[in-house]
């Protein structure tokens, strides 16, 4: 089988980047990981050279190029159905999918109000409404997800669904916006997965710094 080759954004602040790394990574599969930085003030110039968006993260695979985070966990859980990126159960796997696509398209009060930063200090932050409701749903997604199948993840194993809302993590970490046992539990499992803590020591081993995603 042809390597795949995973383009990826600063790991101290590219969440969509953290998504699939993290999936096929805490899943075994095999991969070759390139940073491209966002070093420039207008974007690195090689996303383009690379990426048809100008954006990572970025697959590729012999002559194939995947972009966009579920586009290329989906791809690569064809290539490897045995990895069990997404929950056996039809249902499940339904529900999986379901919350991974409200993570790909909501949140976006969140989102641009907390980004994501491996590297900062632990320090609340005074947020608005929209955040606070965006906060509440995602609680209620882990909750009712963990609830359902026993935990320790949101399916039990960890699976797609899990990288995909791992940025959440951090954010809800790092800004302090959470108090709720369940939450605070399910987050220190991510942090504590073997997979997420090779990418946190490579976000703090970078150098760059975006003074934008510094809040």
């Amino acid at each position: 089988m042809d390597k795949l080759v995973l383009y990826v954004g600063n790991k101290n602040y590219s969440s969509w980047s953290l998504r699939p790394w993290l999936a096929l990574e805490a899943a075994g599969i095999a991969f070759e990981d390139i940073v491209i930085p966002f070093d420039f003030a207008a974007g690195n110039p090689k996303l383009r050279e690379i990426s048809p968006t100008g954006r990572v993260p970025l697959l590729e695979h012999g002559g194939v190029k995947i972009w966009e985070s579920l586009a290329i966990i989906e791809y690569v859980a064809e290539l490897f159905p045995e990895a069990g990126l997404w929950p056996a159960g039809k249902q499940d796997r339904a529900r999986a999918r379901s919350y991974a696509c409200e993570m790909l398209s909501g949140f976006r009060a969140l989102r641009g109000a907390c980004p994501m930063n491996i590297r900062r200090k632990k320090q609340a932050l005074a947020v608005s409404d929209e955040v606070r409701a965006d906060v509440a749903r995602i609680e209620t997604i882990w909750a009712e997800a963990l609830a359902r199948s026993g935990g320790p993840f949101l399916f039990g194993t960890f699976t797609a669904v899990d990288a995909m809302y791992a940025p959440v993590v951090n954010r809800f970490d790092v800004y302090n916006l959470v108090s709720e046992p369940t939450t605070l539990g399910y987050m220190e499992r991510i942090k504590a997965h073997p997979a997420f803590r090779k990418w946190e020591a490579a976000a703090r081993a970078e150098p760059w710094i975006v003074a934008e995603d510094e809040v």
